[in-house]
């Protein structure tokens, strides 16, 4: 299944991450900004003019995030190429369905990769379908699309990606027992609090960690095959010779958050990190 749609290309957008969203002064950001507020780095052409530098001068907050192709979307599709410049009239509402043409762009990004699996197969014909509603649904016009309840959508998506989880860890767990016979080791669950944790070559195979808190967590060489690391958060979560190959629902932004290195196993969908190579 074809992502290229759902990555972001800054230089087809008219910066809408660097105006609609805010952020506050911080380690991730250097300084406050106001949604609908322009950042003061972005440039008369919708770029960032200190893009290559955005970590030394504390905009790391900026590195990873990702919009999943939402702004150029937006941009280009929806608004036809007119910006926020050109019609200032048009400029409030472009920024407030900015985050709504996010989360339909995310809820793709797992849908498509839900489609790939192939223990999920019995489930792939409403998974179809809710690919396809979502992808309608982006296609609104924008006053349609301020007016979508995305809590609701969001909900009904995320009872299939669920289910999508459990058929696939329940996959890894068989095909583990089967090849090391029965063992227990210890379990984590959704929302773990894992912050810090010392997991230097943890067996985490078909672990649900859905929403866990992984913040500077010593994963090193650690094995996360099938796991579940839909919404973890990896913020200096350290993933130096991590087998991250066949984990389940991980982006590039999760991945942008922590530090790994050459040794780092990931999806083939996912990008390397410049900054791990630093």
């Amino acid at each position: 299944m074809n992502r290229q749609h759902l990555r972001a290309k800054c230089e087809e957008c008219f910066g809408l991450c660097c105006v609609a969203l805010p952020f506050a002064a911080s380690v991730d950001f250097a300084v406050d900004k106001q949604a609908g507020t322009p950042c003061s780095n972005l440039q008369l052409n919708f770029l960032c003019g200190v893009h290559n530098s955005l970590r030394q001068r504390g905009f790391r907050g900026c590195t990873v995030y990702d919009c999943f192709g939402a702004g150029q979307k937006l941009s280009q599709e929806t608004y036809a190429g007119r910006d926020w410049r050109q019609v200032p009239e048009s400029a409030q509402q472009m920024f407030d369905v900015f985050p709504i043409m996010w989360q339909l762009h995310e809820l793709l990004w797992y849908l498509t990769e839900a489609l790939t699996l192939q223990s999920a197969h019995s489930i792939h014909s409403a998974l179809r379908t809710a690919l396809h509603e979502t992808e309608g649904f982006t296609n609104l016009e924008p006053e349609s699309l301020a007016k979508l309840d995305m809590a609701a959508h969001r909900a009904r998506v995320n009872v299939l990606l669920l289910q999508v989880s459990e058929l696939v860890r329940a996959d890894a767990v068989r095909i583990d027992k089967s090849t090391k016979g029965r063992h227990k080791r210890k379990s984590y669950g959704r929302g773990a609090d894992l912050i810090g944790a010392k997991l230097k070559e943890a067996d985490l195979k078909g672990e649900n960690l859905r929403g866990a808190y992984l913040i500077a967590a010593d994963l090193r060489g650690a094995d996360l095959s099938w796991a579940d690391l839909i919404g973890a958060d990896f913020r200096d979560t350290d993933l130096r010779g991590t087998d991250l190959t066949t984990s389940i629902f991980l982006t590039q932004a999760q991945l942008n958050a922590a530090k790994g290195d050459a040794s780092t196993k990931l999806p083939s969908h996912i990008t390397r990190p410049t900054h791990w190579t630093a």
